[in-house]
């Protein structure tokens, strides 16, 4: 079996090179057929686009045709399964005169034996299918017209009801919801966290006097602080023991590429704090008409004693506000200054969709011993802060 290719699939029961076929949805016929992102006409992107918004689900830009068209130039083996349906009273067999109208896209990786992961797993943090509201779509019967044997996920978002039977632990995504205006954000905060609140309000303000002027941009486009925050946070992920993802080329390539993406949906956003004419603190995202999705924030350790994030974080939220966002979601995992500056959560689900056959056994055994020794630490309070202390130990020994 190889990755999937750019062909349409076979008519009614046919099965093509690439392990397509026609599915039978509530009694309408329904083709699927695979693409490189690239490969997506204008027509077919503003569709998922709009199945997204009938979705009823928060706008997360991780979940636009954008996202997935730039992991697609960077990431070879990126994929979207385009969904169609024939419309009431039509036939496929009608040929390109057809009424048939799109249903669903379903974005995948995929190695040449197979096995599938979600678009950009690691870094992306909302992910599942965009699919008609109603459509009963079997998971199996998605991965089989995609020739997956199995399909892997960290961030999958609520609602992603054909692959919930895979999940096998859920986790807290935390947001800032500035909805009703900063003032009713930072009013409920000086209530809820009013020492959080009155030191880092404290600390700019002595950044100021003793730095130098303080400044807040929401939407910098200077490529040297793109190039300044990714050196900041390689330098964070090493000091903590943890994995490098600016260590890849793909992942810097696609914080780049989505710097420059401007479109309703899928916006790369640098926010930047300054003092003195000096960036010290940055966060690089993705935001939508409504969403900021909170993506690789980092600082310049020398101004430390301030709390630059936190204070970059507070201006960013006064600053989505202003532009209409409604929400800041913040991602998956556990941080104390997330806990300081969330109003809730969202929840996210890790697992995989296994379809059944001998490859699925495989599967199952080389990824679920490390998944259940990840939760039975996560579970335990005193072991994860043992982890944590045990990685932030690794961190300096590296950078000695």
């Amino acid at each position: 079996m190889r990755v999937p290719g750019d062909g349409a699939r076979g008519g009614p029961g046919q099965r093509t090179a690439t392990g397509g076929g026609e599915l039978s949805v509530e009694g309408s016929a329904v083709r699927i057929r695979v693409v490189a992102p690239g490969r997506l006409g204008e027509s077919e992107a503003d569709a998922w686009r709009a199945l997204r918004a009938k979705s009823g689900a928060p706008g997360n830009p991780f979940m636009e045709p954008e996202f997935a068209r730039a992991v697609g130039r960077v990431r070879p083996a990126a994929r979207v399964a385009v969904i169609t349906e024939a419309r009431e009273g039509a036939d496929w067999t009608e040929g390109p005169g057809a009424a048939v109208e799109p249903a669903g896209f379903f974005p995948f990786e995929a190695d040449p034996l197979g096995r599938g992961r979600a678009l950009g797993l690691g870094v992306s943090d909302s992910q599942g299918a965009v699919l008609r509201p109603g459509l009963r779509l079997a998971a199996d019967e998605l991965l089989r017209a995609c020739s997956l044997a199995a399909w892997e996920f960290d961030n999958l978002e609520e609602g992603q009801t054909s692959f919930m039977a895979g999940a096998a632990d859920a986790f807290e995504s935390p947001v800032v919801d500035v909805g009703n205006g900063f003032a009713a954000y930072e009013a409920a905060l000086r209530e809820r966290s009013p020492t959080f609140y009155r030191t880092t309000t404290a600390k700019e303000r002595r950044l100021g006097r003793q730095v130098g002027e303080v400044r807040f941009v929401f939407d910098e486009r200077d490529p040297a602080v793109l190039a300044k925050l990714m050196e900041w946070k390689s330098a964070q992920y090493r000091r903590t023991g943890r994995r490098d993802r600016f260590a890849k080329e793909w992942i810097r390539d696609l914080v780049r590429l989505l710097a420059g993406t401007r479109s309703p949906g899928c916006s790369g956003v640098l926010s930047v704090l300054y003092a003195a004419d000096r960036p010290i603190a940055a966060h690089f995202g993705l935001r939508s008409r409504t969403v900021l999705s909170c993506w690789f924030p980092a600082y310049d350790t020398g101004f430390a004693k301030y709390s630059p994030g936190l204070v970059l974080h507070l201006r960013m939220a006064r600053a989505a506000a202003a532009e209409g966002i409604g929400m800041l979601d913040l991602g998956r995992g556990a941080a104390e200054y997330k806990d300081s500056l969330k109003t809730g959560g969202l929840t996210v689900y890790e697992g995989a969709v296994v379809r059944p056959g001998p490859r699925a056994a495989l599967y199952r055994l080389s990824r679920e011993p490390g998944r259940r020794v990840h939760g039975f630490v996560r579970d335990r309070p005193e072991l994860a802060s043992l982890a944590r202390r045990t990685l932030n130990q690794i961190g300096r020994v590296r950078a000695r």
